[in-house]
């Protein structure tokens, strides 16, 4: 294995058995594993890896694949979204879509990974994120699929 590939093996397994609430912490861990890495080069990784701040139990942060999953994996929108969006509201071909703290970038990243041809794309804050429509149909379509995806939706 490569030096990245060990790293990021180090971060999965990390993450998998550790609640780690901030780079800063995951940077310590790290390091007692040997591992002294930079911030840009640990935020590229957490990136890389498709790592995702989300709420715990308690509503505190966390990083943890969001499907569960590992490198390769993509948070899926039905069990992301449940988790950290809170309601979307749309006007001509925008929709703010708002999310619990910390939850507007990976909901952002899991838009843009899905690639609905109905979003020209997305911009994301800490917990606001700022969908763009194709056109007032496409808001009307995107609305429709994200509502349902709602915490607490029945």
């Amino acid at each position: 294995m490569s030096d990245k590939a060990d790293r990021h093996a180090a971060i999965r397994e990390l993450v998998a058995t550790t609640s780690i609430a901030s780079q800063d912490d995951l940077r310590r861990r790290l390091l007692e594993q040997g591992w002294d890495v930079t911030q840009s080069t640990l935020s590229r990784d957490l990136r890389e890896l498709r790592l995702a701040r989300i709420p715990d139990a308690m509503g505190r942060p966390r990083y943890a694949f969001p499907d569960g999953g590992g490198e390769d994996a993509t948070p899926t929108l039905e069990r992301l979204l449940p988790q950290l969006l809170v309601g979307v509201e749309a006007v001509q071909v925008l929709v703010v879509a708002r999310t619990v703290p910390s939850g507007a970038q990976p909901v952002a990243a899991a838009l843009d990974a899905v690639g609905w041809a109905d979003i020209l794309g997305t911009i994301a804050g800490d917990d606001t994120v700022l969908i763009i429509c194709r056109s007032p149909e496409a808001l009307a379509r995107v609305v429709k699929r994200l509502r349902p995806l709602c915490r607490g939706h029945a």
